[in-house]
């Protein structure tokens, strides 16, 4: 028996901005259960897709009732590959995640697509699905509905954190547009104050009468 999970998510940002944000979300105020992030793999296909397997580490809570049941001495924390595909011309990201560890326990695989969105327009269509299960046998059910519960809220925290990580991108980006329009004036300013310093110098100066 599996726990599935599906949902899908209007993120109002363009798929450009949303994938720029997916590899700069950590850390973030949101996703403080996730400790470590590291790239392991990377590679871009012949068709110019980019390929890349990461490595996270995050904490592991058990449900109080579930601890009576495990030694003391288990690891708090779980062992998360995530591997993502970025298909740059029909626009799409892909990623697919999976815990190595405490699979007896639970296994929690989850997969996301992140597609551009034509209608409505600066949209990026986010397809989230999740499939949880439990080997133990006698608890697999209360296993799994905890996992499943915690997936809902971890993804909830993960989406604070994905918009947090846009917030920053487009707050740079207005910093730049600011900087740069504040340049571009002051150039044009400077500009004009020498165009006036060169007519005024040209002027035939006036009669003086003494």
């Amino acid at each position: 028996m599996v726990k599935y999970f599906s949902s899908y998510t209007d993120i109002r940002s363009t798929w450009d901005q949303v994938v720029s944000a997916f590899w700069q979300r950590y850390p973030n105020p949101f996703s403080t259960h996730v400790l470590t992030e590291d790239v392991v793999y990377r590679e871009v296909t012949e068709d110019q897709r980019l390929l890349s397997r990461r490595i996270l580490m995050k904490t592991n809570r058990l449900p109080r009732w579930a601890e009576h049941f495990f030694p003391s001495g288990m690891s708090r924390y779980v062992y998360i590959v995530e591997d993502s595909i970025v298909d740059p011309v029909n626009r799409i990201l892909t990623t697919y995640t999976w815990n190595l560890n405490h699979t007896t326990l639970m296994s929690v695989e989850e997969r996301c697509i992140f597609q551009d969105s034509e209608e409505p327009p600066a949209t990026t269509l986010l397809k989230r699905e999740a499939w949880v299960s439990s080997s133990i046998y006698g608890f697999s059910r209360p296993i799994q509905e905890f996992g499943l519960a915690r997936f809902k809220s971890n993804q909830a925290k993960a989406m604070k954190g994905l918009e947090y990580a846009l917030s920053n991108l487009q707050g740079e980006a207005s910093q730049r547009l600011l900087r740069g329009s504040v340049k571009e004036a002051s150039e044009k300013a400077k500009e004009a104050a020498k165009n006036l310093a060169t007519a005024a110098s040209t002027q035939p100066k006036p009669p003086q009468y003494v």
